[in-house]
């Protein structure tokens, strides 16, 4: 099993941005020490509670910061920007870490209409672009644009000898068909939506055309995680991202409130239902019944890879979360 992290750089409350991203560097770090695969950083815009709006400046300070582990975009918001210029920006940072840069592109508008639309300059950009946009990013990629493309002529630079894993992100067929069609990796976001798996990796796997990026398909899959010591301690350190969800659902506080805080919430019966859903989307519980779950789910999706995100208030006990995992599959691994 390959473990990995998917990280949004969250800001608790009390906490900087500034000390957010630096987290991120330090669990990359970390995630890296106990043998982790690929660290990915996420794109958020216009949000008090998510640092992590410039991926590529992310990434670039993550993989300066370790040796080994793999480092991408989980993902790129692909329909608010230039083919040409994802592509070169993710050129250049394979000439400095080169071997280790993945590409994850998303179809997110995100944000609002009014962020989307700052993001764009102004220019109204339908997400039905997505399919067109991957296409010319992987021709720039490899250099393949023929005669009768729109941008025959036109060279992604700098030149490097290695080209980053791209992978597409989504929760349902569509987004699987796009990934499929292009014969790139496919990850599949349980962590916002698990109702659509089976069919929506069975679309993949089916349509998978090779691509000079992929020749076979791949998937691997994000959930969010939260591991302690026990199980009692699990549930209570997820109360914080419990609380974190429902708030971001609502449109409201995008900081990860204190469990001191949460506890002093009344919430509705309706609240109280949501936080219930939502719990489907996460694994929580100790080393033991988290490894259970998570080889139950890889068994269920046949991957052998997921990113974990773990959006809890307290950093020390997001960090020990990720080392108890490592160390049950370890011990799973080397039983003697």
């Amino acid at each position: 099993m390959k473990l990995s992290v998917l990280d949004q750089s969250p800001i608790s409350k009390g906490e900087t941005a500034n000390e957010a991203l630096h987290h991120s560097i330090e669990l990359a770090k970390f995630t890296e020490n106990l043998g982790y695969y690929r660290y990915w950083v996420a794109e958020h815009h216009s949000t008090n509670g998510l640092a992590s709006s410039s991926p590529e400046i992310l990434i670039g300070q993550i993989a300066q910061a370790t040796n080994t582990i793999r480092v991408g975009s989980g993902g790129v918001l692909l329909p608010q920007y230039s083919p040409l210029k994802v592509a070169e920006n993710f050129r250049m940072l394979e000439n400095f870490h080169p071997g280790r840069i993945d590409l994850g592109l998303g179809r997110s508008p995100g944000g609002g209409k009014k962020t989307r639309l700052a993001l764009t300059d102004g220019i109204e950009k339908p997400l039905s672009s997505f399919s067109r946009q991957v296409k010319e990013l992987q021709k720039f990629l490899f250099q393949s644009m023929e005669k009768g493309d729109p941008y025959f002529g036109v060279t992604a630079r700098p030149d490097s000898l290695y080209q980053p894993e791209i992978w597409v992100l989504g929760l349902t067929e569509r987004g699987a068909k796009h990934a499929a069609m292009h014969g790139t990796g496919f990850t599949f976001g349980h962590f916002i939506n698990p109702d659509h798996a089976a069919d929506t990796l069975q679309t993949y796997r089916e349509k998978f055309k090779p691509s000079l990026a992929r020749r076979q398909p791949e998937v691997n899959a994000c959930v969010f995680v939260v591991c302690a010591n026990t199980e009692e301690e699990a549930e209570e350190m997820a109360k914080s991202q419990d609380m974190w969800l429902l708030q971001v659902e609502k449109g409201l506080e995008t900081r990860i409130p204190p469990q001191d805080e949460v506890s002093q919430e009344t919430l509705t019966e309706i609240e109280k239902d949501k936080i219930r859903k939502n719990r489907r989307r996460c694994i929580i519980g100790n080393p033991v019944q988290v490894v259970d779950q998570l080889e139950s789910l890889a068994d269920e999706y046949r991957i052998n890879e997921f990113l974990m995100i773990t959006n809890i208030f307290d950093f020390k006990k997001k960090k020990h979360s990720y080392q108890l995992i490592a160390n049950e599959f370890a011990n799973r691994a080397n039983p003697n």
